[in-house]
């Protein structure tokens, strides 16, 4: 309480200044389609998904402070709000929904619709935003100095930062336009291959390989090196061990769930039809584990998220930035969700999972909520909340006679809108500390939300229809790993068809590395992608280590150089996002006798081969030094 009464945001209550404005909806709503479509192609190609929050505050800064002339911090928090909605409904959404496109595949019916996509996200959204939004004045503002919450903190310093917001918004276009080109150059005109890889000759099953992209470079350098050689680590021991092991000890077997001797499996043949069920029994004990040993913190959490709803029922504060939606309203939207859940026909789930998801909803989104204020939402056990909700919900479904295509569809619909939840709760929960910390009015913010939701909602659809339209979940390259575990989670409940035997390695190796103290899920999520995508995101880390142990500098030049290749990294995502969408929709359009992207290959007639790309892959790699390290600020040498 003392910390309360005490602290002064940047904006005091009683100044009004330009916030609301039709200037950071617009850019705000452009970001979050833009950092939603760029989350959702990196989380199915290497499962993991990046804050878009500081990427769009800087963005915004640069619009609006040096294109469109206008100062108000509290705009740039709009657009960031709005922006970073888009990234965690599409985070929540790739763990679960290509399950249904892999499903109708597989059994031989329609895609779902764009309406249930949409209809899902919104619910989901929706909910994760109001169940969190009673908590705001327990979490936010009585605990300010007790709960960190990381990267809302983080925003709020770029924020408060605002001056220099237009040479570090020109870094992340810097990034994007870099990258996007790069990948035009390699998976567009394919000048060079994405991919390096060898078969290891006298090592049968073996082999290696880079995978030579903007993204997973920028997705090592962010995560840092100590995540990028745990995923590095499970690589090596899948790719390097594992898979000689089977093909050593197999031979000529035909061995379930293969149907063709190993001994004629190349080295992804055998990652496709055995390592990668290994994996996802790795990543589903990874998630689990978490799960329990967050335990203590969730049933503590949970008690004092429930004193906090008590807490809020008396009259709402008048003063400007200590006003939420109307509860009423709050309590009444819920109640409408929860009844579109259960109605509309477009959701396939009937009462029984509306309650599933109003009981799993509001708990993990209290939980979400002030988990995220502890240790950061990359620590938010998304995954183990997830695959709880669906083993729970489909064993439920079973014993009620939900059986079969109906009972896994609403399973994975229960699933989908309570990753979502999760996602966006913990996210909601940043965005209004990052509002506390700068004056933002909460009311405003949580409209952003909302509006970024319904426009990220209704993207999404089209990104999942495209993205496999043009390579298909499940391939080397959309692998969606969250997707195909919690589709393997579900069917093995629900007809007990998968190999177990791979399965259950996955997880002893899992409890083994635990064990060791070894970080599960980073370790289960490299055990289970291909090795290619493993190195290039260990590249990215040992860059970040470079800049980190760099000699004869300050630790203010240090954090600087941190910083700059930070937001070149993350731009360097959204860049190879976006075109990584592009060429989707050039790989469905009709031209002639083929396809628009099959027009743009000219690796028949011209190609640089493996040599060119490494040399662009080094060259990319010096372009992170080039707008970091080597990066001179004006301001700081006058």
């Amino acid at each position: 309480m003392k910390d309360e009464s005490a602290f002064k945001p940047f904006i005091p209550a009683d100044r009004v200044m330009p916030e609301f404005t039709a200037t950071s909806i617009i850019l705000g709503l452009i970001l979050a389609v833009v950092f939603g479509a760029a989350n959702a192609y990196l989380g199915l190609r290497v499962g993991l998904t990046i804050s878009a929050s500081i990427p769009a505050a800087v963005i915004s800064m640069g619009v609006i402070r040096l294109i469109l002339k206008k100062d108000s911090i509290l705009e740039n928090n709009i657009v960031q709000t709005i922006g970073s909605a888009g990234e965690s409904v599409a985070s929540g959404a790739i763990f679960t929904l290509p399950a249904l496109f892999m499903w109708s595949q597989e059994w031989g019916i329609a895609s779902p619709s764009l309406v249930e996509i949409a209809l899902i996200a919104v619910c989901g959204g929706f909910l994760g935003i109001l169940f969190m939004i009673p908590l705001r004045r327990a979490l936010i503002v009585k605990e300010h100095g007790v709960l960190p919450y990381p990267e809302g903190t983080a925003c709020a310093e770029v924020l408060l930062a605002g001056e220099e917001g237009g040479s570090k918004a020109s870094i992340v276009f810097a990034g994007l336009g870099i990258a996007g080109v790069y990948k035009f150059i390699t998976d567009g005109l394919k000048l060079f291959p994405s991919e390096v890889s060898w078969e290891i000759k006298g090592y049968k099953g073996a082999a290696f390989g880079c995978d030579v992209l903007p993204a997973l470079l920028g997705v090592g350098y962010i995560c840092g090196p100590k995540i990028a050689s745990y995923m590095f680590s499970g690589g090596v021991l899948s790719w390097l061990v594992i898979m000689p092991l089977i093909s050593m000890f197999a031979g000529d077997a035909v061995i379930f769930p293969g149907t063709v001797p190993i001994s004629t499996l190349d080295s992804f043949g055998i990652w496709s039809n055995y390592v990668r069920y290994i994996g996802a029994g790795a990543v589903a004990a990874g998630g689990i584990i978490s799960l329990v040993k967050s335990l203590p913190l969730i049933v503590s959490t949970f008690k004092q998220a429930m004193k906090s709803y008590s807490g809020n029922s008396g009259p709402e504060m008048q003063i400007r930035t200590d006003r939420d939606l109307n509860m009423k309203l709050v309590v009444a939207m819920v109640l409408v969700i929860i009844l579109v859940i259960w109605l509309v026909p477009a959701i396939p789930v009937d009462i029984f999972g509306a309650l599933i998801i109003t009981v799993f909803g509001f708990f993990f989104a209290t939980v979400a909520s002030r988990i995220v204020g502890l240790v950061g939402s990359s620590n938010n056990p998304v995954s183990g909340m997830t695959i709880a909700t669906l083993l729970i919900a489909t064993v439920i479904f079973k014993a009620i006679g939900m059986t079969g295509q109906p009972g896994m569809t609403g399973a994975i619909a229960v699933g989908s809108i309570i990753a979502i939840i999760a996602a966006i709760s913990g996210d909601t929960s940043q965005d209004l500390k990052t509002g506390y910390i700068v004056g933002s009015t909460p009311q405003k913010q949580q409209i952003g939300e909302l509006l970024g939701v319904i426009i990220s909602a209704l993207a999404i659809g089209g990104i999942l229809y495209l993205l496999n339209a043009a390579w298909g979940y499940g391939s080397a390259e959309l692998p969606a790993p969250q997707a195909v575990l919690m589709k393997m989670v579900v069917e093995g409940v629900m007809d007990g068809n998968l190999p177990w035997t791979l399965v259950f390695i996955g997880a002893g190796i899992a409890v083994v590395v635990e064990i060791l103290g070894i970080p599960v899920l980073p370790f289960a999520v490299g055990l289970y992608l291909p090795v290619h995508l493993n190195t290039a995101i260990m590249v990215g880390g040992l860059v970040r280590l470079f800049f980190e142990k760099k000699r004869k500098v300050t630790e203010n030049q240090r954090k600087e150089f941190l910083n700059k290749g930070l937001l070149y990294t993350s731009g360097m995502i959204a860049g190879e996002g976006l075109v990584g969408i592009l060429l989707a929709v050039f790989a469905v359009i009709p031209f002639g006798a083929s396809y628009f992207g099959d027009v743009l290959n000219i690796s028949d007639r011209f190609s640089l081969g493996s040599i060119g790309s490494i040399a662009f892959f080094i060259l990319l790699i010096l372009s992170v030094f080039k707008f970091s390290i080597w990066n001179k600020d004006k301001k700081a040498s006058q």
